[in-house]
């Protein structure tokens, strides 16, 4: 894999004005790449201990569209966190605005977060090191604060999970990204249109990669670069569709509900993809659409075209996110002796390299050892959804709802770890293996 450059040609557009708001006095107001490694990180941690009594003003609300298929964010349990679990089968507006206490608090040393930095497990696998992670603290920082205000979380009080999840994995994805970016653009000619970079990212159901969209696109957002973000449920068959697609196939549990290859409009998806591509110019804008999964019982349906969020161009970054992004097709003898109802499924995904992969040219992979991790996180979803009063499936229903997606599970994901998806530069994949708990450990 290539090795990262973390002095990637953007800065964050907002990392100085983010440390001149912490201190809460703008004669402290200093650049922070002007000074010796030494001294940044013992200037900005002088600095945060003589304003700690600082207070936080209200963020600008701002309304993100966030698909969650249930799992909502356990690690941000327990914080102060309005972060309400999204309904399993909607798309949730979320207020962004700090909870930042006014009261004087204890805060950790910079050193301190920047050996917690370099601890990371994807620190070596990025080709990051200590001199480079301290020449660009600063950078971090900001990001950090950036997360805390989007998942409002205070940062003076960060749990070790949640400066796990935003400072070995977060931040240090989103590096990557910029990166990827960085590399991408810099093959056109000035004055070129440059069409955005799709970034895929391929994940089993459940482990957290909505919720690191939903963070990257902030990211991007408020470092002033235009980004989308599609996920492969946006492509599902109109309620007509899936019904025609079951009477097709009588007997086939695979396909009796959506969610496996055949269930997708194909040819909607490179319509939807190739427009998006074209937003290269300030002013042009695009609806990405969205799928109502709670329609019709929840069998679903595509959502009112009224209802879609609207994007402006230019656009620097696509993220497409999915559960069987990067799935191939194996030989028959293969996929028959995972479940012979899966040699359907083999057939329909001949033809979901042209109207998915082919678009991408930077991928996410997220690991998991075992894909039972995705039932036990189901449940934990439903469970949560449950006690809080909402409608949640039952135990029984979650283990038929998953049912219908281990055996792709079981017969792709071994290939797609040890190959990455079909026509994917190596050196352009980045491969992130998380344990039961959602976060990246240290893997192959």
């Amino acid at each position: 894999m290539a090795t990262l450059s973390i002095l990637s040609p953007w800065r964050a557009t907002s990392s100085h004005y983010s440390i001149s708001n912490y201190s809460g006095d703008r004669n402290n107001n200093f650049k922070m790449h002007s000074l010796s490694n030494h001294h940044r990180l013992s200037a900005f941690s002088s600095l945060l201990a003589r304003n700690k009594t600082s207070s936080f003003s209200k963020l600008p609300q701002m309304s993100t569209s966030f698909s969650n298929s249930g799992g909502g964010c356990p690690w941000l349990q327990n914080n102060s966190m309005p972060y309400d679990t999204a309904a399993r089968d909607g798309r949730k507006q979320f207020p962004l605005y700090s909870v930042f206490p006014a009261k004087a608090a204890e805060v950790s040393s910079v050193q301190d977060l920047f050996e917690f930095i370099c601890a990371g497990p994807l620190i070596e696998k990025l080709g990051l090191t200590q001199e480079k992670i301290s020449e660009s603290v600063d950078k971090w920082l900001a990001y950090g604060l950036h997360l805390c205000r989007l998942f409002q979380v205070n940062e003076l009080y960060l749990t070790v999970p949640q400066k796990a999840r935003f400072y070995h994995y977060y931040i240090p994805v989103f590096l990557w990204c910029e990166d990827q970016i960085s590399q991408h653009r810099s093959k056109f000619n000035d004055g070129e249109d440059i069409p955005p970079l799709v970034i895929g990212f391929s994940a089993p159901q459940g482990c957290g990669k909505t919720t690191l969209v939903f963070a990257l696109d902030y990211l991007f957002k408020v470092t002033g670069r235009k980004s989308a973000t599609i996920s492969i449920d946006d492509f599902y068959l109109t309620a007509e569709g899936q019904a025609k697609l079951r009477e097709a196939n009588p007997g086939n549990a695979l396909l009796e509900f959506r969610g496996n290859a055949g269930s997708h409009d194909l040819l909607f998806s490179v319509e939807t993809m190739t427009s998006l591509l074209n937003m290269t110019k300030e002013g042009t804008k695009m609806r990405l659409p969205r799928y109502d999964k709670s329609a019709y019982n929840g069998r679903g349906d595509r959502a009112d075209p009224s209802t879609w969020p609207e994007v402006e161009g230019p656009l620097m970054a696509i993220l497409f996110e999915g559960w069987m992004l990067g799935f191939k097709p194996l030989p028959v003898e293969v996929v028959k002796s995972v479940d012979p109802q899966l040699v359907k499924i083999n057939e329909n995904l001949e033809a979901y390299y042209d109207a998915w992969d082919k678009f991408i040219k930077a991928w996410i992979i997220i690991k998991i050892d075992d894909p039972s991790y995705v039932y036990q996180w189901r449940l934990q979803a439903e469970i949560a959804m449950r006690e809080a009063g909402k409608p949640g499936m039952s135990d029984e229903e979650v283990k038929d709802f998953v049912s219908r997606y281990l055996p792709a599970y079981k017969a792709y994901l071994p290939t797609l770890y040890s190959e990455g998806p079909r026509g994917s530069d190596p050196s352009r994949l980045l491969l992130v293996e998380i344990d039961e708990e959602r976060n990246p450990i240290l893997g192959n």
